[in-house]
């Protein structure tokens, strides 16, 4: 996992695999986690441009994070989703829980 921790702001922005299913959400999960506890995050920024593919691990993955992040005052966003993407978040209900900008 890729992933940029912005001091001056405070935002931690990871950007998502290709393919978030079942077999890369347990380390996104264990990431994500390691990197919030790590540093004082007062935002989390999920970058999908390389993400083609998503399944209900993944959705579990971001509204796990959306959770930790809003529990310690933050705020969650997702950036760059292409159709499929949206389409996800749409059925899924997570663009109820997670800001999204183009």
């Amino acid at each position: 996992m890729k992933h940029k921790f912005q001091e001056d702001t405070g935002y931690l922005l990871i950007h998502m695999p290709r393919e978030v299913d079942h077999h890369t959400s347990l380390q996104l999960r264990e990431e994500a986690d390691f990197l919030l506890r790590r540093y004082p995050v007062r935002g989390i920024v999920f970058d999908f441009q390389e993400t083609v593919f998503m399944d209900s691990s993944g959705i579990g993955v971001i509204l796990g994070r959306c959770r930790n992040v809003s529990l310690a005052g933050g705020q969650a966003l997702a950036v760059h989703l292409n159709e499929q993407v949206k389409k996800i978040f749409c059925m899924s209900g997570l663009q109820k829980v997670i800001s999204i900008e183009a």
